[in-house]
Formats: C-alpha cells, sequence, structure tokens
C-alpha cells in the first residue's frame, strides 16, 4: 500500500470559483491563471476545470505548448513574455500572446522576422516596481512596438501591488489604476487588469480582461476568509496518523526539542512533512484536524512526519484521518500560522503525495 498522504483536487470546486468570478466581473474577459502547475493543482486538470475561461495565463513556455499539444484552443497568455529571441518563433506557430515589459524584448522583437503576427499585452509599471514600462516610457514603447511589422494586436496590462487593502497608505488601486489610466489614453487596445484581489474588493475597474488565479483554487487574497467570498477550496491534503504515544510531563517532541509536555499527553505521529509541502516553519499550535477535530501541531516539522495533540482526541489511533488543510480547515489558515500564504503552500506541494481528482 502507498504511503497514506493524499492530495484531493475537486474539479467542481474549481469550476465553482470560476463562477464566482464571471459573477464578479459579468462584462470581462477571464484569463484563468495556471502558472506553477496550476497553483500546484495540476496543469491537465485546470485546463479541463476552466474549460468555460477565455483564456489561460501562465510564465512557463513549455506548460503553455502542453497545454496546446493536449487541445487547448482559446487563449494562452505567456504572463512574463519571452526570454530569448529564439522563442519567439515557437510563440508564433502556436498562437501565444505574450507580454512585453522591457526595451530589450522590443529590441529583439525589432530584429525578427516572422510571418505570423503576434498578439502583445504591453505591461505599464504603475508603482509596483517590478516588470513593466513606467507612464512617462509607456507611449514610446507602443509606439516602437507598432512599429514592427510582426506584431499585430496590442493590449494593455498592469498589477496591483495592494489590492488586498481598501485605499492604501503608499499605493493604491485608485492610484495605480488612475497611473495605468493616465499612461495608456488615447491608445487603441484592449486592457487587461485585476488579480483576485481586486476582482474581489475592486469589481468596479473598467477592464477588458481579468486575470484571476488564487481565488480560483479556493484561496483568500484578502482580508477575509475564502467562505466569505463564496470561495471552496479546491486542494485537500490528508494524512493519517501512524504512531500514537503517551508522554509525560517534561518529555521533549522532534527535533530541537521544542515542545515540552507540561503534564501526561497522547501524541500522534503524522505521515507529513517539508519534503511533501508542508511548511517546516510551522510552529507549536498550527491548527490540524484529526478525525475532524481541531487540534495542533507539536514540535518541529521533520521530513517525512508531523506530531499532533491528541488531548481533544481521545480515541484516535493509528489511521485515524488527520486533515492537513482543505476541507473545514482553510489553508490560509495553516499558512498565517506558519507565517505563510495560502499560495505558498499551494505550489510547494511535493510530488510525493498521491493525486486524487474528483
Amino acid at each position: 500500500m502507498p504511503r497514506p498522504l493524499v492530495a484531493t483536487i475537486s474539479i467542481a470546486a474549481m469550476q465553482h470559483n470560476l463562477a464566482v468570478v464571471r459573477s464578479c466581473v459579468p462584462k470581462a474577459k477571464i484569463w484563468a491563471v495556471v502558472k506553477a502547475n496550476a497553483y500546484g493543482h495540476g496543469l491537465d486538470r485546470s485546463m479541463r476545470a476552466f474549460a468555460a475561461a477565455d483564456g489561460l495565463a501562465l510564465i512557463e513556455l513549455d506548460s503553455a505548448l502542453h497545454l496546446r499539444e493536449t487541445g487547448w484552443k482559446k487563449p494562452i497568455l505567456l504572463l512574463e513574455g519571452f526570454f530569448d529571441p529564439r522563442d519567439l518563433a515557437v510563440i508564433a506557430e502556436h498562437g501565444l500572446a505574450f507580454s512585453v515589459h522591457c526595451n530589450e524584448q522590443i529590441a529583439m522583437l525589432e530584429k525578427t522576422r516572422l510571418n505570423s503576427r503576434l498578439d502583445v499585452h504591453l505591461k505599464m509599471n504603475t508603482g509596483m516596481n517590478r516588470l513593466g514600462f513606467k507612464p512617462r516610457a509607456y507611449r514610446a514603447a507602443y509606439e516602437r512596438l507598432r512599429a514592427i511589422p510582426a506584431v499585430g494586436s496590442i493590449s494593455f496590462m498592469t498589477h496591483f501591488a495592494n489590492a488586498e487593502e481598501r485605499g492604501h497608505e503608499r499605493l493604491s488601486v485608485q492610484e495605480q489604476y488612475e497611473q495605468f489610466q493616465g499612461g495608456s489614453a488615447d491608445l487603441e487596445g484592449q486592457r487587461n487588469l485585476s488579480n483576485s484581489a481586486a476582482i474581489l474588493l475592486h469589481p468596479g475597474l473598467s477592464t477588458d480582461w481579468v486575470r484571476p488565479g488564487i481565488m480560483l483554487y479556493g484561496g483568500t487574497p484578502g482580508n477575509k476568509t475564502a467562505q466569505e467570498f463564496g470561495l471552496i477550496p479546491a486542494m485537500t491534503l490528508n494524512s493519517e496518523i501512524i504512531q500514537v504515544l503517551d508522554i509525560e510531563p517534561g518529555e521533549a517532541v522532534g527535533y530541537g526539542s521544542l515542545f515540552v509536555a507540561t503534564q501526561p499527553m497522547k501524541i500522534g505521529v503524522v505521515a507529513c512533512g517539508y519534503a511533501d509541502g508542508y511548511p517546516r516553519c510551522a510552529p507549536n499550535g498550527t491548527p490540524i484536524l484529526v478525525e475532524g477535530v481541531r487540534t495542533q501541531l507539536l514540535g518541529r516539522v521533520s521530513m517525512d512526519m508531523i506530531t499532533v495533540d491528541l488531548t481533544p482526541v481521545p480515541t484516535a489511533r493509528v489511521g485515524s484521518i488527520v486533515t492537513l488543510w482543505g476541507d473545514s480547515l482553510p489553508i490560509d489558515e495553516v499558512a498565517a500560522a506558519a507565517g505563510s500564504v495560502g499560495y505558498e503552500l499551494m505550489c510547494a506541494l511535493s510530488l510525493r503525495p498521491r493525486i486524487v481528482e474528483i
């Protein structure tokens, strides 16, 4: 029998979450973001789950080609564009759209000779200071692109730094939106805005396309829970207890002896560790469910095992089901306890857990 660690992926949950996006921005088209192996949920699985999306967006060229080879006919957008001029022939052959965010990419495009027309998404840096042209340089970048024979349509995009908060004191969504509107004023092309947080918290922004990511998988990008946004977790990670131990006051648990018992107690060893994707930095007290009962992590996370407090679950035994995150235990809550975000836990899921699709 395989090790009892199973990640269950719900196609129905992913479809439901896509419908939530559609209800928030009914007039916009949707790029379903499937980078990083669809946030750990599986690229092929996401292609089927997001069949109703208007396009798929990701980073990895090889994954984009896989989507084409397995039958995705709708648009595909490379969010970081291309990294080598040799990629452009492949991009053109498979009809991929891509972002352009720097002068070096434009220079590569100027030197290319293609018979196909390329769909470009010109990225504006409206204050996040990651990728893109600043508003004052945006029109010049547009004009250079417009002069390239191989460039067909040009769309306009930016990325919000603080959409999780309303009226961020340093850089608000409204400030970035106004920068974007000013920098792209009078330019002909579609607008490509709004990540998950902007979709949920700023649905009034005028845009032709949105780019939901984390919300499609049932994670929250904001201060509210995913459930409060009407989202359903698409991934549930379950394991089992593989040993039950009785320990006495003064006895410690795990590497570094980070937990020391103050009274007699029963603990359970669970088949899951950081090599499976569980965060090694998760501290004592991180929430876990045993047979549906909430309890807590004890001691340091090991490569293959964690230890849990069985005090609230006196009937627990070897083989008892343990939920690391998912149904009834939001991944964002586990991530917050570990000082991280649900995005990281999803993407960190290793190849070791068995995947079951429902």
